[in-house]
């Protein structure tokens, strides 16, 4: 099947992209969770629409890719959140959260679909996390989620 993607789907393109997946994965997975639309003759001005959005947002070059990951590597970023006893968290952390607190640390500002958790943050501590600045360029800071 036939599918324009309307988010960067990791493994298989990025928004504006026209590519052909499996009907099951398109049918299931992608077109319901709004991350692709059906291709049709009309979607071609919904790419050209995306695409141009795509290219405001995104990072043009790989030097500057490199420039924004050495900002962030540096950077101590600090996030408030509410925690029961334990430690445990009343929720989770989420990329919309990580992007506020680098902002907030004076970091540079991120699209938060940039921003990659490997597993949920639950807990209180120090956690990794990565943002996927440019295909080539993956910057991974710490995050320190203190209690409010």
């Amino acid at each position: 099947m036939k599918i324009i993607l309307t988010n960067e789907v990791s493994g298989l393109g990025a928004a504006g992209d026209v590519v052909e997946v499996r009907d099951g994965y398109a049918r299931n997975y992608l077109v319901p969770r709004g991350f692709a639309i059906r291709w049709t003759k009309g979607g071609e001005q919904d790419v050209a629409q995306i695409r141009r959005g795509r290219k405001i947002r995104e990072i043009a070059t790989i030097e500057q890719a490199n420039e924004i990951k050495g900002k962030l590597e540096g950077l101590p970023v600090a996030l408030k959140v509410r925690a029961g006893e334990g430690g445990r968290l009343f929720g989770s952390v989420t990329p919309a959260d990580i992007t506020t607190a680098v902002k907030t640390a004076g970091g540079p500002d991120l699209d938060k679909r940039r921003v990659e958790l490997g597993t949920p943050i639950k807990t209180l501590g120090s956690h990794r996390v990565s943002a996927r600045l440019h295909p080539e360029v993956v910057a991974t800071f710490e995050v320190e989620v203190e209690a409010a």
